[in-house]
């Protein structure tokens, strides 16, 4: 089982470029906003209920998939609510059932973030759509998140097609790394 964790900043292209390595590999995809928009249905978004619910499923899901050998893509974008030493956890609760995570991190130019923060494929996920809203979430720390585990594979969304980066992830599980 592989699991490839897709992160990066908000509208850097997470969706777009995991659809398409879900396309070139057959893994089934994981988008985060299924679980935000669960989670937020019964708590508050960053309350500790929150926090707690989106945590337990991400993890339940990655090890059932684990277990059952089903390789899958992750969308996740780093930020506050997040405990500090999750990313860690799943690296460790996938290992243990014998899968394999690889940390693919997304960035482009974050004059490209604010464009594609309005962009109206957006709304679909209820996802952030002002530029506005977007700076002061930035500025105010909500983005600020410990570094990740090392990547197996940066991609710039800027220079490099969806296309071609899920091709590039797709090279790079085929040589098993």
């Amino acid at each position: 089982m592989d699991l490839v964790f897709v992160h990066g900043p908000a509208a850097c292209g997470k969706l777009t470029v995991a659809r398409e390595i879900a396309r070139v590999t057959g893994f089934r995809l994981f988008h985060n906003h299924l679980t935000v928009d669960l989670a937020t249905a019964l708590f508050d978004f960053g309350s500790p209920g929150f926090v707690a619910l989106r945590e337990a499923i991400w993890l339940t899901a990655f090890q059932e998939a684990a277990r059952r050998e089903q390789s899958l893509v992750f969308t996740f974008q780093p930020e506050a609510t997040v405990r500090p030493g999750f990313p860690q956890e799943v690296f460790e609760s996938v290992e243990r059932e014998g899968g394999r995570v690889h940390f693919v991190a997304l960035h482009c130019p974050e004059a490209l973030i604010e464009q594609r923060v309005e962009e109206a494929s957006r709304s679909a996920f209820g996802k952030l759509r002002s530029v506005e809203q977007y700076r002061r979430l930035r500025d105010g720390g909500a983005f600020d998140f410990p570094p990740m585990p090392e990547p197996a594979l940066r991609l710039d969304t800027g220079e490099t097609s969806p296309e071609e980066n899920a091709r590039r992830v797709a090279a790079h599980l085929a040589a098993g790394q």
